[in-house]
């Protein structure tokens, strides 16, 4: 079974991808999708369809996973990532692979044990969970911590995303 993490962002979108057998994980990619801020937003959004699009078809994931979205104080802010999660939502569906969404509590706890870790503890369990994985960024850290939330709550009762 392959998972595909996701971390949408305008700025830098992340992705992750682990490999399940039975209870071994195994890590297999992670990186980002860059924007340029000068660019138009129409451009942008084209940038992480394509590219997730490209992810997809590389390492052709079996399930997907997301954060659940919080509410921004900035409307303008909310906006954008809403847009960027649109698009990010749309690259999994384009393939028909099922997508799933984890609080931020509930993936701490599937990766550190506890609801309100820290973003270091996390980081740290990352490492420890994928031997031999170093992240390229914070972004495609927090993809891979969808995906073994994923892995974490496959045969459980888990949200499709909606």
């Amino acid at each position: 079974m392959r998972i595909l993490g996701l971390d949408p962002s305008l700025s830098s979108t992340g992705w992750g991808i682990i490999e399940v057998q039975g209870n071994r994980l195994q890590y297999v990619a992670d990186g980002f999708i860059p924007t340029d801020p000068k660019q138009a937003i129409e451009t942008r959004l084209d940038i992480i369809f394509r590219a997730l699009c490209q992810v997809i078809e590389t390492y052709k994931p079996d399930e997907a996973a997301i954060e659940k979205t919080f509410l921004n104080t900035n409307p303008a802010t909310s906006l954008k990532l809403s847009m960027a999660r649109g698009v990010v939502v749309l690259a999994p569906g384009y393939y028909s692979i099922p997508l799933y969404e984890y609080e931020p509590n509930k993936v701490k706890k599937a990766l550190v044990g506890v609801g309100h870790a820290e973003k270091s503890q996390v980081e740290t369990m990352i490492k420890i969970l994928l031997p031999g994985c170093s992240p390229k960024n914070n972004d495609s850290s927090d993809a891979l911590a969808m995906a073994i939330t994923r892995s974490h709550y496959r045969h459980s009762v888990s949200e499709r995303f909606g």
